[in-house]
């Protein structure tokens, strides 16, 4: 089972450490493609849990996200027993959108392993048709726009 701990509560970027175990690992012995997604869901959601927004909100509403896409860039191998340091952001809003940005840095040289975005579109749960992001929704997250500025702050808060 991989172990978490998260750093950040209500904030614009959630970070955690996660310890890369045996399930994780695949032929090649590092990381499982696979396995990236999952983090990227599973600290998406941490995140729109803690700025107010969990799963049982959108279903209470009859909206949630649908991911459109998956951008993943692999830097680094990461493999079993590394500590990585994930953050994710939300990146900007439209008027249906939002992409989040993740970015997995290895815990001992904070250097970025992977890069990821995920499209993610705003839709009725009734009918999978795409609906307009409500304010409420909107004013939950800060948008960071720039990788630069959020690298910085898991940085910074990965050393405290």
């Amino acid at each position: 089972m991989t172990s978490a701990v998260i750093f950040e509560t209500a904030s614009a970027i959630h970070i955690k450490r996660i310890t890369v175990d045996v399930d994780s690992i695949d032929i090649h012995q590092h990381v499982n493609n696979q396995e990236y997604l999952r983090w990227m869901q599973d600290i998406a959601i941490e995140h729109s849990s803690l700025q107010g927004w969990p799963m049982e909100r959108y279903l209470e509403t009859g909206a949630s996200w649908y991911v459109k896409s998956h951008f993943i860039e692999y830097l680094k191998p990461a493999t079993l027993g590394d500590t990585l340091i994930v953050g994710t952001w939300v990146a900007a809003m439209g008027e249906r959108n939002s992409p989040r940005r993740t970015l997995f840095l290895h815990a001992d040289t904070h250097q970025i392993v992977a890069r990821a975005e995920t499209q993610w579109i705003f839709v009725s749960l009734r009918n999978g048709r795409p609906l307009a992001i409500p304010d409420a929704v909107r004013q939950a997250f800060v948008i960071i726009d720039a990788e630069d500025a959020a690298l910085a702050a898991i940085r910074q808060q990965a050393k405290g």
